[in-house]
């Protein structure tokens, strides 16, 4: 085991940058006035609030008004879908959306249909990717929503887009995109991608846990979240958490003015790390798209391993990854994810995802692959289903 800690689940969550901490501390501390205030100490954490609102519009190309504050990206979602399916029902009840989507946006879907409402689950190819064409045959006359998530947490997937705003849009239909990987990740522009909500989470880009933002395309009906005050534009009543929203519109920012040179040390990173594996470890499947990916994302599936225990000693070597979404961590299941895109069951228990961040080197990945050969074979040879002199593989599963 090693000293230092190996952070390789930068999808479940981020720490905090120094400098968004430094711009966040002022208002944990000496300018604590609530924003509502009109004395001066609320007054700067109004005007405070109000910056980062213009911060994470200019990223997204939006509008400063089209931003409302959110707790979390789950929250975001859940108003984006509820809100617009309850606005628009009179115009319909049918909804599209995929297979493949977070939980914060399927079980929204799910406790909709208990509602009347009527879904349609789109499927995804083996690299976790919507058919467009498959999309335009979904479409019927009462089809009222459409959301697709931008790139998913487990696998890296990045859907095109663009291309399925302007189906959307083509049609008179409302898009919506949980940009919860992408964001901060990603170049993103709503107006040039047809976007009418987006829905994004601090923590996944270096700001604080339990802030989130929601974008909202002016004209866009939505039912209103929270009951109460007049904040968030009478949207989403609830007195900020205006240190946390400092913090996600400064750590935007920073991700934005780093995009490129991010991207480009965390594809490297990637990369190497699929080298590696696949010269070091037979018996192995490289989950998702090769090349419509999120940059820092590395999904493997093992043959004769359980994620679980890959986990558990992977963390015995110091390394902290992942074998789906944390939000379904705790579940014995594998991942719906997985399955979708056809694997079968004993295949999708066997998976690791390492998602890398911009303070990780091509020296801890070298290291994690070495710990990652030793742990895969002594994982195998506990398992009565491997034998390595005799096995028959499903080449169909295999890299």
């Amino acid at each position: 085991m090693q000293d230092k800690i190996i952070y390789l689940d930068h999808a479940a969550t981020t720490p905090i940058r120094p400098e968004v901490l430094e711009v966040m501390m002022p208002f944990l501390t000496t300018k604590y006035g609530n924003a509502s205030s009109i004395y001066s100490i609320g007054r700067e954490s109004r005007i405070a609030v109000d910056k980062a609102r213009l911060q994470v519009a200019k990223v997204l190309n939006a509008e400063h008004k089209e931003i409302y504050f959110t707790g979390s990206g789950t929250e975001a979602d859940n108003w984006a879908i509820k809100g617009v399916a309850h606005s628009y029902q009179g115009d319909g009840k049918h909804l599209i959306t995929t297979s493949i989507e977070h939980p914060a946006v399927l079980n929204v879907f799910k406790a909709l249909e208990k509602e009347g409402f009527v879904v349609t689950y789109l499927p995804v190819n083996a690299e976790g990717l919507i058919s467009l064409d498959e999309l335009k045959a979904a479409i019927r006359p009462d089809t009222i929503f459409i959301s697709v998530m931008f790139a998913n947490n487990e696998i890296g997937t990045v859907q095109p887009i663009a291309e399925i705003g302007k189906i959307a849009h083509e049609h008179g239909i409302i898009f919506h995109t949980d940009a919860v990987q992408a964001a901060g990740a990603l170049e993103i522009d709503v107006k040039a991608m047809n976007i009418d909500l987006l829905s994004l989470s601090g923590h996944k880009f270096y700001a604080p846990k339990g802030v989130g933002a929601l974008y909202i395309r002016k004209g866009i009906r939505i039912e209103t979240l929270m009951i109460g005050g007049h904040q968030e534009r009478g949207k989403r009543a609830s007195t900020e958490n205006v240190a946390s929203i400092v913090g996600l519109g400064n750590a935007i920012e920073c991700a934005r003015e780093e995009l490129e040179m991010n991207q480009a040390h965390l594809t490297d990173l990637r990369e190497y790390t699929k080298k590696l594996i696949v010269e070091k470890i037979p018996h192995i499947l490289f989950n998702g798209s090769a090349s419509a990916r999120l940059p820092g994302n590395v999904n493997f599936s093992f043959r004769y391993i359980e994620g679980e225990s890959l986990l558990l000693m992977l963390d015995m070597y110091g390394i902290c990854a992942s074998s789906g979404s944390a939000c379904t961590s705790g579940s014995l299941d594998p991942s719906h994810v997985l399955l979708a895109i056809g694997l079968p069951h004993e295949i999708a228990h066997g998976s690791l995802r390492m998602t890398f961040g911009k303070e990780n080197t091509r020296e801890e990945v070298e290291y994690t692959v070495e710990s990652l050969v030793k742990i895969v074979a002594r994982l195998r040879e506990m398992s009565p289903l491997y034998d390595k002199k005799t096995c028959n593989l499903d080449s169909s599963f295999e890299i």
